[in-house]
C-alpha cells in the first residue's frame, strides 16, 4: 500500500482519494476510522491496529500536530510488541512509504486535518 499524496484534510492512498481521518491496515483502508475523545488518542481506538499485530504503527498527528497521543497509548502498544512511530501527518506519510519498500509490516493511523 502506498500513499500517493497528503495535503491537508486529503491522502490518495493506491489512487483512492480519503477526505477523513483513516487507518492502514497492512493492505486495508480504513476510511470511517473516528477517536471516541477528539484529539486524544486511546489503546480503544486503536483495536483494529492491535488485532492486525503489524510489527510497526505510523502515527499522523495532523497537519499541526494537535493529536495527542497519551503515555497509556504508548504503553499498551509496546506491550504488544508494535513499534511506534508518531510524527505530524505530512511525515507519517512519508515515513510510512519508506517502511513499505523496506518489506515492513506497517499500519498506520493518520489524522488528516488539524
Amino acid at each position: 500500500m502506498h500513499i500517493d499524496a497528503c495535503t491537508f484534510g486529503r491522502m490518495v492512498v493506491d489512487g483512492k482519494a480519503y477526505t477523513s481521518d483513516l487507518l492502514l491496515l497492512c493492505d486495508d483502508v480504513r476510511s470511517d476510522w473516528r477517536r471516541a475523545h477528539g484529539h486524544s488518542l486511546y489503546e480503544y481506538d486503536l483495536k483494529d491496529i492491535l488485532d492486525a499485530a503489524p510489527d510497526v504503527l505510523v502515527i499522523g498527528t495532523g497537519f499541526r500536530g494537535r493529536m495527542r497521543v497519551p503515555p497509556e497509548t504508548w504503553e499498551a502498544l509496546w506491550a504488544a510488541g508494535i513499534e511506534v512511530i508518531i510524527e505530524r501527518t505530512d511525515l507519517a506519510a512519508k515515513t510510512h512509504n519508506l517502511l513499505v519498500d523496506e518489506g515492513r509490516n506497517v499500519a498506520a493511523a493518520f489524522h488528516l486535518t488539524c
